[in-house]
């Protein structure tokens, strides 16, 4: 049975490039659209249970705009959901992403300025005038004045997912959360991941299924994934992880014993399998 995450269905429509649908459904073509909020609640069914986040200028195939919800794809991952269509914009050229934690962009090239949005890790946007060098504090883009030590050109990624998933440290746990204002598990995960350019599913069980090649439990190596039964850390050196966790209720850095134990305490069962990217 298809995967209901990452397959673009509902009971009216599906999208037409799929060769297994219900019969009697709409077979549609998606429509290419952006994110055009710092953070959108990637929903379930309409006004539903949030099944992850979108944040700025993510790409998504819009396959369904009814009712003013928007059922689209993310095309880092394949997720499907529902947002509110005023959550979107029209496509853009996006030239960079935001590599620092959180960026603010402001109304003019000072930051005593009043800011125009806030925004996470891995927001897309577009520069005025391209890709060239920056020269000066601020750069001009279509949201305002971002700081050019924030920002990094598409295809320019980092090279250590653990260096990553440090920027998030002390960023608020929020179950489906995928942004510096709030996240989870496995978005922690992708997060770091995808700033590496190394592709992620969104849920810690696909993620457990599709990333890495199982090693020994005792062989902990820098940016090895541990997973649990809905839970998932990464390795950060011989002796300690970092995750998103409910018990901190934030992203922490934990010794590996005391997380395996602890986690087992206190009901969610054992390591369940220890992975290696190549």
């Amino acid at each position: 049975m298809a995967d209901r995450r990452r397959t673009p269905a509902n009971d009216r429509i599906a999208a037409a490039h799929l060769t297994h649908a219900p019969e009697g459904l709409e077979r549609v073509d998606g429509i290419a659209a952006r994110i055009g909020v710092p953070v959108a609640d990637l929903l379930r069914t309409p006004d539903g249970a949030r099944d992850r986040q979108l944040v700025y200028g993510e790409p998504v195939t819009v396959y369904e705009d009814c009712g003013g919800w928007a059922f689209l794809q993310a095309a880092k991952d394949s997720y499907v959901g529902y947002v509110p269509s005023s959550a979107l914009t029209t496509p853009f050229e996006a030239t960079h992403w935001v590599s620092a934690p959180a960026t603010h962009a402001y109304s003019a090239d000072d930051f005593k300025s009043p800011e125009t949005s806030a925004l996470s890790h891995g927001s897309r946007v577009e520069v005025m005038g391209g890709t060239g060098q920056f020269t000066g504090r601020f750069v001009e883009t279509s949201l305002g004045f971002i700081p050019a030590r924030h920002l990094s050109p598409l295809g320019a990624h980092a090279d250590d997912p653990v260096m990553v998933a440090e920027l998030f440290l002390g960023t608020p746990y929020l179950w489906g959360g995928n942004s510096r204002f709030g996240i989870d598990c496995s978005g922690l995960v992708q997060a770091a991941l995808l700033a590496c350019g190394t592709p992620c599913p969104g849920d810690s069980d696909m993620q457990e299924e599709e990333l890495g090649e199982p090693v020994p439990d005792a062989d902990y190596r820098r940016g090895d994934l541990l997973f649990w039964k809905g839970h998932v850390a990464l390795v950060r050196d011989a002796e300690t992880l970092i995750h998103a966790n409910a018990h901190d209720m934030a992203v922490a850095i934990e010794p590996i014993g005391a997380a395996i134990k602890r986690i087992q305490a206190q009901g969610d069962g054992p390591l369940t399998s220890h992975k290696r990217l190549a």
